[in-house]
C-alpha cells in the first residue's frame, strides 16, 4: 500500500508533538491542515492511528505499531536528503536553535544578520526559553547555553563573550530617596525588581565574595517572568520602583545615560558565557554545520 509522503510526514509530526496545534507550531504548518492530512490518511489506511478528544491526541495501538517503524525510515530519508544538500555550493534547509532569552538578547544579534547574509538559502528558527530546557525538544537541532553539565556525546562550541556579568543598578531618583547599599547584604533592606522562571522557581542573588560566591534572598513588589517582561523590569528601574539585578550587557545602555547608576560593583558576579551546544553523534544538518563554521570563523567565540 502506498501513501503520499506528506501525510506520513503529519503523522509523525503529530505523534513526536503529541498534538495538532504543537505539531503546527514546530512544522510551521496550521492544525486544521494536519488534521485533515491524518484524516485522510486514516482513510487511505482503513485503520484509526490517533485517539482524539477535545484536550489529548494519543496514538492507538495500530498508531503505536506504524510509528516504531516509520520513526527511523523518516530520520533516515532526511539524512538522505542532508546528505545531497552537502553537495550544493550554497547550503538550504531549516536550522532551528533553541536558547535562553538572555542569548537572543545579548549574543545572537552580532551574529544572525552576517549569517543569513552569507547563507540566504537557509531558513534560521529561533526558539527563545525563558526557562532552561532540553536543547532538542521542539525538533531544534543545536541550542545555545551557559555552564552547564553536558551529557554524553555533546559537544559545547564558545559563541559570544566569554565573560560576562551580573550589574546591579538603581535609578537615581530611588538611590537618593532610599540611600545607596554599600554591601549586597544591605538588599534586605530595599525594594528589589525580582525575576521569576516559567517553571515557578525565583532565585536569590549571587554576588561575588572574597573567598566563593554568596547569596541574598532579596525581597520587593515586582516580580516579572524572566524572558518576556525583563523589559518591563529595566523601565520600571529607570523609573525608579526598585534595585535590578541583570547581565551588565542588558542594562549598559542605561548605565551609559545615566538612567541607572551602578552599585555594589565590588561584587558583580562574573560568568563564562554561553556555548552552541550540538550532538556529536548524530549526522550533523548542512544549515547546522554552516552555523559552526560561521561561528569559528567570524571570531564570534570572543573575549570581553
Amino acid at each position: 500500500m502506498k501513501l503520499d509522503f506528506a501525510l506520513l510526514n503529519a503523522i509523525v509530526a503529530v505523534a513526536n508533538a503529541g498534538g495538532f496545534r504543537e505539531a503546527a507550531r514546530i512544522t510551521g504548518s496550521n492544525p486544521s491542515r494536519l488534521s485533515d492530512a491524518v484524516r485522510r490518511a486514516e482513510q487511505q489506511l482503513g485503520v484509526r492511528l490517533f485517539n482524539r478528544t477535545t484536550r489529548t491526541v494519543a496514538l492507538t495501538e495500530a498508531g503505536k505499531m506504524l510509528i516504531e517503524r516509520l520513526q527511523p525510515a523518516m530520520n533516515e530519508v532526511d539524512a538522505a536528503l542532508d546528505a545531497i544538500n552537502r553537495y550544493r555550493t550554497t547550503p538550504s534547509g531549516t536550522l532551528r536553535l533553541n536558547v535562553p532569552v538572555s542569548a537572543a538578547r545579548l549574543v545572537l544579534p552580532a551574529i544572525v544578520p552576517d549569517f543569513l547574509a552569507r547563507y540566504p538559502d537557509i531558513r534560521l528558527e529561533i526558539i527563545a526559553e525563558s526557562n532552561v530546557q532540553d536543547v532538542f525538544r521542539d525538533s531544534c537541532d543545536a541550542g545555545i547555553r551557559y555552564d552547564e553539565c553536558l551529557e554524553q556525546d555533546m559537544v559545547a562550541l564558545p559563541i559570544g563573550p566569554r565573560r560576562q556579568r551580573f550589574a546591579a543598578a538603581a535609578s537615581p531618583a530611588y538611590l537618593q530617596l532610599h540611600g545607596r547599599p554599600e554591601h549586597p547584604r544591605d538588599l534586605i533592606h530595599h525594594n528589589c525588581i525580582r525575576g521569576r522562571y516559567a517553571s515557578g522557581v525565583m532565585t536569590d542573588w549571587e554576588f561575588s565574595g572574597e573567598a566563593e560566591p554568596f547569596r541574598v534572598q532579596v525581597k520587593g513588589s515586582l516580580v516579572v517572568s524572566i524572558g518576556s517582561a525583563v523589559d518591563l523590569a529595566v523601565q520600571s528601574a529607570i523609573a525608579g520602583s526598585g534595585v535590578i539585578y541583570l547581565f551588565e550587557e542588558w542594562l549598559r545602555p542605561a548605565l551609559e545615560n545615566g538612567a541607572l547608576i551602578p552599585i555594589l560593583e565590588p561584587w558583580w558576579l562574573s560568568f563564562n558565557g554561553p556555548y552552541l551546544y550540538y550532538n556529536s553523534r548524530r549526522l550533523i544538518p548542512a544549515p547546522l554545520q554552516a552555523f559552526i563554521d560561521f561561528v569559528r570563523t567570524t571570531g564570534q567565540a570572543t573575549d570581553i
